[in-house]
């Protein structure tokens, strides 16, 4: 027998490791796991050790083995041996890895990634309808990177216009960068030079005593402000293909960034009561949905609404009078709009505001009143009811499709027909790819390979807004930001944002004072008391 030699070389595989270790023979099997334990970190009862080279041993090797009886060694003194190690590592680190640092040692943009609560704005005089709109734009990340091209591609551009626009852009990037309450000086600033009525300060008393302050304004017309001035800067299809990556076909007909963001093309028909075939249809576009609200104690009316939903089905229909061309006066008319596009994402204003009239007053001028009356909203909107037809059935078509697949997977499972041999098949066929690539590759492999295996049916229908495919949207708008109004006085009062963190986890921003709060305190904002009630809604498409 030829004389066993006093070592040999080793190269174990341990996942994507490779691990090359001499192995002292006279130590024995434990030995070498020890000098494995202290390369990988795994103990040595986890560890399973089996050869990958012929002529050694068989299967798994057992910690008693005597190496004296395996003759092959001699074969292995040039080449290494190839080992394969099955066993995951659980020692636990003596001491830290990395240096503890502490978040007021870090640098101020990198603090704003870790911070517990997002950074608020400075009230700069009555500007939290402006504050209270920013916070819930800027979740919106495909708006501020249309903001950020923007201003790469408009450096040249002085315009109030685009300082405006820029104004944003660098309001939201330095909020992204510091865990203290940011001043909006020159966005402000910019925006009373742009528009004016945001430049409006309160009169002065007798003799010049008091007054003098900045006016409180409208959320909402801040928000109809910028919304506009952005679809005049960002027009064109050019544009819109460029800073937010659709093609011609996505846009479905918007012809500007925010129209393909947060436009609606509403369809509506006007039908004289007198004559039922005088009817004239017409296109139109806006920007946010109008929740409607009738009853109670503020406005008598024969109608009650108590919900966001039946609040904007009744924004959608009315009574108007026109001249009639077929009776050759003025007559009633029915009016109906129906959503013909739906956008991404989409803005509900509660109509809490009205003008009333006041004819026994000196100045006969009349007063702007708010409607206190309690409206109900959930987290999630259903839009189906007030589209046209066309987007209803598509949406229609999507949700059964959805049910159905749901319902034949149910079945399966009950028959015992859940694929148990097509999942063994995968899984013995891509093992061994699956070894050789990383979590995020394996997670896309396996998907492609279910993909293919689904036999079910595919869903085709008709797009129903811009990146809003029928397989991926069934009409339903996830809530992400609320801005709301305390007060009584509708041209006073307070506004604050509350802004969706992840899941049921909210923030409140009260200007520079930042909190955490839950769905179901956004959920209680409603009205009917002196608290803080929705004014302006901020939905998503919910995929």
């Amino acid at each position: 027998m030829s004389q066993q030699p006093d070592k040999v070389s080793t190269k174990v595989k341990w996942g994507k490791e490779s691990i090359e270790l001499d192995w002292i023979l006279c130590n024995g099997v434990m030995g070498f796991k020890k000098a494995l334990s202290d390369a990988t970190g795994v103990p040595n009862d986890r560890m399973k050790l089996m050869c990958k080279s012929k002529g050694l041993w068989k299967g798994v090797l057992k910690d008693n083995t005597d190496l004296t009886t395996i003759t092959g060694f001699k074969d292995f003194t040039t080449k290494p041996i190839q080992i394969l190690l099955m066993g995951s590592a659980t020692t636990l680190p003596t001491a830290p890895k990395t240096k503890t640092i502490f978040i007021e040692d870090l640098p101020p943009e990198e603090a704003a990634k870790v911070a517990a609560e997002p950074a608020g704005l400075v009230n700069l005089g009555n500007t939290c309808y402006l504050n209270s709109v920013l916070q819930c734009l800027r979740p919106i990340e495909p708006l501020r990177e249309s903001l950020k091209l923007f201003k790469q591609n408009s450096i040249s551009n002085s315009s109030p216009s685009a300082a405006v626009l820029s104004s944003m852009n660098d309001t939201f990037n330095n909020l992204d960068r510091t865990t203290n309450a940011l001043s909006p000086s020159n966005l402000v600033m910019s925006i009373r030079m742009r528009f004016p009525q945001f430049a409006q300060r309160s009169p002065a008393g007798p003799g010049g005593m008091g007054g003098g302050g900045w006016m409180q304004q409208d959320a909402e017309e801040l928000y109809s402000s910028l919304l506009s001035l952005g679809a005049e800067e960002m027009s064109g299809a050019n544009q819109i293909q460029r800073l937010l990556k659709l093609n011609e076909k996505d846009t479905m007909g918007a012809t500007n960034v925010m129209d393909t963001l947060f436009g609606i093309e509403m369809q509506e028909s006007q039908t004289c009561d007198e004559n039922p075939d005088d009817v004239t249809t017409n296109i139109d576009n806006c920007l946010k949905l109008v929740c409607n609200i009738q009853g109670g104690g503020d406005v008598q009316s024969d109608v009650n609404i108590n919900h966001i939903q039946e609040g904007v089905l009744l924004s959608l229909q009315g009574k108007i009078e026109k001249h009639s061309e077929t009776l050759g006066r003025d007559a009633l008319y029915t009016r109906q709009q129906r959503i013909s596009r739906l956008p991404p994402y989409l803005v509900v204003q509660f109509g809490r505001f009205y003008w009333k009239a006041t004819p026994d007053s000196q100045d006969h001028a009349g007063v702007k009143c708010k409607i206190m009356k309690p409206v109900a909203f959930d987290s999630t909107l259903d839009v189906m009811d007030f589209c046209v037809d066309a987007v209803k059935n598509s949406l229609k078509s999507c949700r059964d499709h959805a049910i159905q697949q749901e319902e034949e997977a149910i079945q399966k499972k009950l028959k015992g027909e859940d694929n148990n041999e097509d999942k063994m098949d995968v899984d013995n066929t891509t093992q061994q790819e699956l070894e050789n690539v990383d979590d995020d590759e394996a997670s896309a492999l396996k998907a492609a390979l279910q993909m293919s295996m689904d036999t079910s049916s595919e869903l085709i229908t008709t797009p129903v807004g811009p990146s809003l495919l029928p397989n991926d949207f069934q009409g339903y708008y996830e809530l992400f930001g609320v801005v709301t109004h305390k007060g009584r006085d509708a041209d006073g009062g307070h506004y604050m944002g509350w802004v969706c963190d992840e899941g049921d986890n909210w923030f409140v921003f009260d200007d520079d004072e930042v909190s955490p709060c839950t769905v179901e305190d956004v959920l209680k904002l409603k009205g009917g008391g002196d608290w803080h009630m929705s004014y302006l809604n901020f939905y998503r498409a919910k995929k």
